[in-house]
């Protein structure tokens, strides 16, 4: 197997296990814990859409759906690897940072702060951000045809998503949330 695409499957393995106590923490929820939770569309399709790219970046690591490893081709698929492990490790920094407000739902928590530390400092949304880089780092790894315009589509749902969390916020935490918004960008630094 391509060295590139062991390091990618060895961190997958890690940052699975990285992931558990997250996954338990959303197991554990339930209605009642939420104050404010929206029902629309960007609550499942982005989360399956994130799945989908798991997937197949697991597939493409086989060398199904990709181009042909080349020498050519090496510096860029070591620029996407370090893509692909720097953010893969960031979404788990924002998930621990986020701590008991994580949750893979668009809500507000019963018990619910606002987090402006770590990530937060510089994005408010960093594990959308992660997300699109790790998925699009992946794809240029692995040279994947097939991960590549998935990891493109879901961008516009990931940023929907992310102005939802932010009208959510606001409405919640006030003056509070408006100071905060002014002092990070939304997904991207120093951007909205």
């Amino acid at each position: 197997m391509d060295p590139i695409n062991i390091i990618i499957g060895l961190n997958i393995i890690a940052t699975f296990s990285a992931n558990i106590s997250a996954a338990k923490q959303g197991v554990k929820e339930k209605v009642g814990v939420f104050k404010d939770k929206p029902k629309t569309y960007l609550q499942t399709l982005p989360l399956y859409l994130s799945t989908i790219t798991l997937v197949i970046l697991i597939i493409s690591l086989f060398q199904v759906g990709t181009l042909e490893y080349k020498p050519e081709n090496q510096t860029i698929r070591i620029l996407g690897l370090i893509f692909y492990l720097v953010f893969s490790w960031v979404q788990i920094w924002t998930i621990k940072t986020l701590g008991e407000n994580y949750s893979q739902d668009i809500a507000i928590k019963k018990v619910h702060k606002l987090i402006t530390n770590g990530p937060f400092k510089i994005v408010r949304h960093p594990q959308y951000l992660s997300q699109i880089l790790m998925d699009i780092g992946g794809a240029v790894a692995t040279l994947s045809y097939i991960l590549a315009p998935i990891a493109l589509i879901q961008i516009p749902f990931l940023f929907m998503r992310a102005a939802l969390e932010d009208k959510l916020l606001e409405k919640h935490f006030g003056e509070s949330f408006i100071v905060f918004k002014k002092k990070t960008g939304q997904i991207f630094p120093f951007i909205g």
